[in-house]
């Protein structure tokens, strides 16, 4: 049987790599889908611990944190795509908003 441990390690290992990715990666459509990683890592850990201790509170976390993702999934790469169209980079490190 699988404990709430190996979800736990799992969430953590994911979360890790999401991090690394937007702490070592320059493009912004790979460092908005590491951003998603962390997320999805959390909503792991949640489910878990939803189901460890049997309450439903943590599937209405991981629905409400899923509804803000898709939101914010729509609002960021519409943003990634006005930026591209402007400088024809995504890079994160060529782009600078404040200067011109």
């Amino acid at each position: 049987m699988v404990s709430v441990e190996h979800y736990l390690i799992l969430s953590g290992i994911l979360f890790a790599i999401g991090v690394i990715g937007v702490l070592t990666r320059r493009n912004a459509i790979i460092v908005f889908m590491c951003i998603e990683l962390m997320l999805n890592a959390v909503n792991l850990s949640f489910v878990a611990f939803a189901r460890h201790f049997n309450d439903m509170s943590g599937h209405i976390f991981v629905f409400m944190i899923m509804t803000v993702a898709a939101a914010e999934a729509a609002v960021g790469l519409a943003i990634i795509l006005a930026i591209f169209r402007n400088r024809e980079t995504v890079d994160v490190d060529e782009i600078n908003i404040m200067k011109w």
